[in-house]
């Protein structure tokens, strides 16, 4: 029997009785568990397995698929549902975690991303674009693409007030030294700021920062564009996502 804590990221039906959940762990990467009975469940073993819910699930083994034998909520995020726009960024937050984290893999800083950023959601602690914004870059660091934030690649220059960064390297010009070739992104001192704090910062510390509305409005673009960027596909959520805040 395995005793393993995490994030419910994705339901799929199997048959009329039983599912499949894809679930985010701190030390397993994402695990697969195969609720029996799934849709007889209910209490505090079904709302544990619901999406979005982060819970404590017994688990069996039984040669290389895990069954679930019981669980317990922790948190289900449930307030989430609340606002459409909320769950539907949630959703894009989960799919794109379910592309990049792979079976086995220790996720114990990208689980707690993730539920840090769920609790400013639920709670409306963050803007929904400065909340995206830091979940795409942070998650881009911790996997392996954290950009180049130091100095100016020519001159070493740390706060210029312009800078030209490439999405595709992961460094910056500043404008003395920036030729343009067309593939970089003008950015300004607070969001090269901001991307600093998003990247380096502790986690305790990680969403204690403030924007101007020009300027996250900046930041969202380079976030979401460096993410696509480097993991080279595209997310139906995230097209759901804009299309629910157009509407809005």
């Amino acid at each position: 029997m395995m005793i393993i804590e995490g994030i419910v990221l994705k339901e799929r039906p199997v048959g009329e009785q039983d599912r499949f959940i894809d679930v985010l762990t701190k030390e397993k990467g994402i695990i697969e568990l195969s609720v029996k009975g799934a849709r007889k469940i209910n209490g505090k073993s079904g709302s544990s397995t619901q999406l979005f819910a982060y819970s404590r699930f017994c688990c069996d083994k039984r040669g290389e698929r895990l069954y679930l034998n019981s669980a317990e909520p922790i948190h289900i995020f449930y307030d989430l549902r609340n606002s459409l726009t909320g769950i539907s960024l949630a959703s894009y937050f989960a799919e794109v975690l379910r592309y990049c984290i792979s079976e086995r893999t220790d996720s114990g800083y990208v689980l707690r991303l993730l539920l840090n950023t769920l609790h400013c959601l639920e709670k409306g602690l963050r803007s929904e674009q400065l909340l995206k914004s830091i979940f795409e870059l942070r998650l881009m660091a911790e996997i392996g693409y954290m950009p180049d934030v130091l100095a100016c690649r020519g001159c070493g220059a740390f706060e210029p007030e312009e800078i030209f960064f490439s999405l595709k390297e992961g460094d910056f010009y500043c404008s003395d030294c920036y030729e343009d070739d067309g593939s970089r992104m003008k950015l300004r001192l607070p969001e090269l700021s901001a991307i600093r704090h998003i990247v380096l910062a502790d986690f305790d510390r990680l969403f204690n920062f403030r924007l101007s509305e020009a300027a996250g409005d900046r930041l969202a673009v380079f976030t979401e564009n460096y993410l696509l960027t480097h993991i080279e596909r595209n997310f139906k959520t995230l097209d759901f996502y804009r299309s629910m805040k157009n509407g809005q």
